[in-house]
């Protein structure tokens, strides 16, 4: 296995008012079978762990990606920009790891057109904004003469390069409205975030450009509402893109695997694990979507 964490570049620095935390890519990049498929290329699942944007949930980091390996994959985990920053700072970061794995597909024995990106709760609304706007959409959409593309006033990598394959994405934060999570709004948005809240209400700038989709909530869930999935599942419908929508009766916000691994030791939750099953209905999912052996 190929394990290490690698600083990624802040390519925006000078664009942008940035805290000076480098974001980091670390790796769990599996080893070939040398004597059965020395050359075999897998897909990779990019995981943005949650925290509100100001901070990131460990549980929702390492577990996930040997959960991927142990299904075949190769993971990796971006721990990108927090609050205080400017927006699209974190958007930027995850474009960057994107382009990134894409770089090193060969090195890795990934398939660089199977990048999964995926994002629990706050990391969910992260990897929903690439899933947005990785093709060139520009700030809000629709509003304001500035039509520049929203990552590329930033960046200056091509469609290509940054655009995930599909999306995972785990009680996501998605809209700035009424059922919105205001604390990842608030620090996603840095200052006059009233003003900016247009930008990142995904529900309302989905294309048909926007990448295949699984995703998963709970109806108990009190801090991000299942309404986030709900009006993201409709637009997807709208624009007949691919997905796939999970809603669990029981369980509340922040699972991650649903697990015993990853449950809080005091949480009143350790013996709920009613949505346990969900990653494997994901592998079941992605496999039929890229065609894989299972």
């Amino acid at each position: 296995m190929k394990h290490e964490t690698i600083n990624l570049p802040i390519n925006y620095k000078e664009k942008l008012n940035h805290n000076g935390k480098s974001p980091t890519l670390t790796t769990y990049i599996l080893d070939n079978y040398e004597d059965l498929e020395p050359s075999r290329k897998r897909p990779l699942l990019l995981i943005c762990p949650g925290g509100g944007y100001a901070c990131l949930a460990n549980r929702e980091a390492e577990a996930v990606a040997i959960q991927a390996n142990a299904a075949g994959f190769h993971a990796a985990i971006l721990r990108y920009t927090l609050s205080p920053m400017a927006f699209p700072s974190s958007l930027l970061d995850l474009a960057e790891a994107v382009r990134y794995c894409r770089l090193h597909a060969q090195e890795w024995n990934v398939d660089k057109d199977k990048i999964i990106v995926s994002g629990f709760s706050a990391g969910g609304h992260l990897a929903a904004s690439l899933g947005v706007y990785w093709n060139g959409l520009n700030a809000g959409g629709v509003k304001g003469e500035d039509k520049t593309p929203l990552i590329k006033k930033y960046l200056p990598y091509s469609a290509d390069e940054i655009k995930p394959n599909a999306l995972l994405l785990c009680y996501p934060v998605i809209t700035a409205g009424e059922f919105a999570h205001r604390g990842s709004i608030e620090n996603v948005l840095g200052e006059n975030c009233a003003e900016k809240e247009e930008f990142v209400s995904l529900e309302n700038l989905v294309t048909s450009d926007f990448p295949p989709s699984f995703i998963w909530h709970t109806d108990e869930d009190t801090l991000v509402p299942v309404e986030n999935s709900l009006f993201l599942s409709l637009a997807l419908r709208k624009a007949r893109v691919k997905h796939e929508l999970h809603v669990y009766g029981f369980g509340e916000h922040g699972l991650s695997l649903a697990s015993a691994e990853t449950a809080v030791l005091d949480d009143e939750n350790l013996k709920e694990r009613y949505p346990e099953g969900w990653f494997s209905q994901f592998v079941k999912w992605i496999s039929r979507l890229f065609d894989l052996r299972t």
